[in-house]
Parts: C-alpha cells; sequence; structure tokens
C-alpha cells in the first residue's frame, strides 16, 4: 500500500518513474551555486546585493526544487522539499508563517484519529487471527530486552556527550529566555508512572491519545478473542482486519496532504523563533546532534550490521515517515505510515502491530538521550558540579522514569522536571531550554522512529519471521 503520486503500471503493479532531465539537474546546481555565493557575498560584507534580488533568487532556486518534485512524483521527494521551501518561507514571509500552524494541527488531528483503531485491529488480528499465545509472550519479553538494552546505552551516550562538549558552560541567555513562563506541568509520582500504563476507561485512552493504554486494552482484547470458540471468534477477526486494511487506506489518503502540513509546520518553527536561536544555544543543539548521529552509527548501525538487515532498503523504507516526525515533531504523526512501511520491507504485521507501539512507550532512545544530556545541562547552566556518581545515578533514575509515560502530554518536561527536583536542581534552565525545545524535538522524535522501526525488525530476525523478498505479499491472512 505505498503512497505514491504516480498511477500503477498495469504490467508490473509498480509506480511509473520519470527520470529527471540531465540539463534540468545542472540548470538546478548551476542557480543553487549562484545564490549561495551571492548570499554570502553579501553576508560578510564582500560584496552590497540588493535583498530584493537575493529573495527572488532563493525563490527561483526553490521553484526548481518543485519542478523536481513534479518529476520525481514520489511523497517523500515532496515532504523533503517542503520543509525546504517552508523554512524559506517563514524567514522571508514571517507575519504569514506565524499564522500556518493551524494547517499542521489539522493533519495531526487528522492521523491522531487513525491511532487507536488501528492499533487496536491491526493488535487484535496478530494475536486472535494465529492463536499463538505463546509467540506473543515471548515477543513480549525479547521486545522490552532490547528496549531496556539500547535505551539505556542512549542515555550514557547524552551523558557522556554533555560532559565532553561541556554546553552548559558559558552559555548566553537571552532575556526572552530568561522571562518566558514555564508551562505548569505536574510531576508524576512512581506509582503515578505505574497506573498510567493500565486504561480505566477506553473510551478515556482514545480521547486522550494514551498509545500504551490502548496497546494493553487491544493485547487483552486480542487474547480474550484467541480463547473464543471458532463461531464466535471468526466474526470478530474478520470485523478486525476489515478496519485494519480500512484504517491503512485512511492513512494513504491523508498522507497526501503532509506535504502542506510539513511546509506550514517548518515555516511557523522558524517564523516564530528564526534562525537567529542557533548562535546562543549553538553548542547545545549541536551536542545533541552529534551524540544522536554517534548513536544512530555506533549502535543502531551494528545491529542492523550484525542481523544481517538490508539497510540501505531500510533506510528506503523509514525516509517517508522519519521526515514526517522530523518536520511535525510527533512520533504519532509517523506512526501509522511507519507501520505500514515496515509491513512493506518483510515484518508480519502481527510483530509490527505488537513492537512498534509498545516501543513508542519503551524504546524511545532519542528522547532517553536528549534527558540524560539536558539534565547535565541544567547543572551546568547554573553553576553545579555533579560528581560522576551521582551522575550515573541520574541515569539510573532516568531508566525507571522515562518508561510508560509517552502519552502523557509535554512527556519528556515531566521527566526532566521531575528528574531536576529529586536531584535538587534548579528549574529556570529549563526556560532556556524550552526556547530551543522545538529544534531539539525534530532530532530526537526522529530517532525515536528509526528506533521504533529498526526494533521490530530485529524481533521479527529473532523469530525467524522477517522476509524482505516477501514483502509485497507479507500480509497476514485470515484464511
Amino acid at each position: 500500500m505505498t503512497t505514491r503520486f504516480a498511477q500503477p503500471n498495469k504490467q508490473s503493479n509498480r509506480p511509473i518513474k520519470k527520470k529527471v532531465p540531465a540539463k534540468y539537474l545542472l540548470s538546478m546546481l548551476a542557480l543553487l551555486f549562484v545564490v549561495s555565493l551571492t548570499t554570502i557575498l553579501n553576508h560578510y560584507g564582500l560584496f552590497e546585493i540588493n535583498e530584493t534580488f537575493l529573495i527572488i533568487s532563493r525563490w527561483c532556486f526553490l521553484f526548481g526544487l518543485v519542478g523536481y518534485a513534479i518529476f520525481k512524483r514520489s511523497l517523500t521527494t515532496w515532504i523533503l522539499i517542503s520543509m525546504i521551501v517552508g523554512a524559506e518561507f517563514g524567514h522571508d514571509f514571517k507575519d504569514i508563517a506565524l499564522n500556518l500552524n493551524v494547517i499542521s494541527q489539522i493533519f495531526l488531528r487528522l492521523i491522531k484519529t487513525i491511532i487507536a483503531p488501528l492499533l487496536f485491529a491491526t493488535i487484535v488480528v496478530g494475536i486472535a487471527g494465529h492463536s499463538d499465545l505463546k509467540q506473543v509472550g515471548r515477543m513480549g519479553w525479547k521486545s522490552l530486552l532490547y528496549f531496556e538494552i539500547v535505551s539505556s546505552i542512549a542515555l550514557v551516550i547524552g551523558l557522556i556527550s554533555i560532559n565532553i562538549s561541556k554546553a552548559g558552560i558559558g552559555v548566553t541567555v537571552p532575556q526572552s529566555m530568561a522571562h518566558s513562563e514555564l508551562t505548569n506541568v505536574p510531576v508524576l509520582k512512581g506509582t503515578d508512572v505505574i497506573l498510567h500504563v493500565f486504561p480505566e476507561n477506553i473510551a478515556k485512552a482514545i480521547y486522550e491519545g494514551q498509545v500504551l493504554q490502548v496497546v494493553i486494552f487491544s493485547v487483552l482484547f486480542g487474547i480474550a478473542v484467541a480463547m473464543l470458540k471458532d463461531k464466535f471468534k471468526r466474526p470478530m477477526l474478520v470485523f478486525t482486519e476489515a478496519l485494519s486494511e480500512t484504517m491503512f487506506k485512511f492513512t494513504s489518503i491523508i498522507m497526501y496532504f503532509a506535504p502542506f502540513a510539513v511546509f506550514a509546520a517548518i515555516s511557523y518553527s522558524i517564523g516564530h523563533m528564526g534562525l537567529e536561536i542557533f548562535v546562543n544555544l549553538f553548542k547545545l543543539l549541536a551536542t545533541l546532534y552529534v551524540s544522536l548521529i554517534v548513536f544512530l552509527v555506533g549502535v543502531l548501525l551494528p545491529i542492523a550490521l550484525i542481523l544481517k538487515i538490508p539497510v540501505r532498503k531500510f533506510i528506503n523504507a523509514i525516509s517517508e515517515p522519519v521526515a514526517i516526525a522530523f518536520a511535525t515533531t510527533s512520533s504519532e504523526s509517523a506512526l501509522p505510515v511507519a507501520m505500514e512501511r515496515m509491513e512493506e520491507f518483510g515484518v508480519p504485521r502481527k510483530i509490527v502491530a505488537f513492537v512498534m507501539p509498545t516501543g513508542y512507550s519503551f524504546n524511545l532512545d532519542g528522547t532517553t538521550l536528549y534527558l540524560s544530556l539536558a539534565t547535565i545541562f541544567v547543572a551546568q547552566i547554573s553553576g553545579i558540579h555533579l560528581s560522576f556518581d551521582k551522575q550515573l545515578l541520574i541515569v539510573f533514575t532516568l531508566m525507571l522514569t522515562s518508561k510508560g509515560v509517552a502519552g502523557v502530554p509535554r512527556a519528556s518536561l515531566v521527566i526532566l522536571l521531575a528528574t531536576a527536583s529529586s536531584f535538587e536542581l534548579p528549574i529556570w534552565p529549563i526556560y532556556i531550554i524550552l526556547g530551543i525545545d522545538e529544534l531539539m524535538d525534530m532530532a530526537r522524535t526522529s530517532v525515536n522512529v528509526i528506533g521504533n522501526c529498526l526494533a521490530t525488525v530485529v524481533v521479527a530476525k529473532w523469530e525467524n519471521e522477517f522476509n524482505p523478498s516477501g514483502s509485497a505479499h507479507n500480509k497476514e491472512s485470515l484464511g
């Protein structure tokens, strides 16, 4: 069920790909060179160039990129180019960009309507459709073991990175950030975190977008259906499989709106914060981005290579959901399409439906890395020296508190506040982090999606059910 702008070829049943003319690409490269050169000369005062001319030249290049997307007819290409165009629009037309957030919010609302019915249907079919409850338990403990090991490594990488960069030492605090108000978010206790996992009202859980609660309900419901007699079980399986297919089609329809939502989200972010926000807190941003790259290359890539997962095909499969997650800073927005792409990649639906939504609560690699980094940053910018053993204690605390609260609004802020309070760290530095939190959220959300996509493949390999060669026909059937 690939979301494409091209019509399928009747003979091969594959999207028609148009080759971009070489002359067009050369023209685009030449225009990019001219735009870059004139911008650099003007910025450093080497040659004064009219600002209107610079804006027009940049937009000529962007229109060329749009033409390239028209040739490619790929939704992923449209999304990536929408990010670039949105950044320029937010920079050049700030007043208009500040009013575009509603477009991205519409997209997020539409995506959220998909989450609960999609998870419910796929999990119930995955469990009850095969009646192998032992495999469900086996996938459960394997998934949790993998999640804990990988997320713990992410915490350690964040801790080491911030100690090397010392990003919190010598940071100039903008007055606008220092006097900004911090959203009043309640700090959760340990018992609250445990209770938060279990639904008290499934309708309430769906309304509030509590992914883990929906997963718990769906797993129990699927087990109950598996225990029914065949005359009762079959109608329920037929309904849930039909619901699953319908929600995937629903996702395909909504994804055509994704480029507009991405454009609006990036425009609003740049218009709201400006490009200048990078200057004062570049070290903190750089530390996060570099440490996330180290995590991807030093942890996730070796895992893929050791398990002989086709890396290039995997990157192609996740490019679309990762681009959506990066632009919208929402893991939920990428969940339906990520599940669909992993199924197409060769992971059975029953494994995708169980592992990925569970990972959204227990395997947020990017968020856990950010939390260890941000906690030490709070201490550094406050002039508080934390001993190595106390930093290890913070990491151990985060291993526990960062699990199972993904459904809480601004969960990373909840955990960061709780950790700072537990170790008697001041709260005011969190004002500064909030100033660039959206830029940091782009990166950590993308890594969350990458980590969860890889986790589904890892569990499928462990279960000996990963079948990339048969990915096009990998859907589970009731037959």
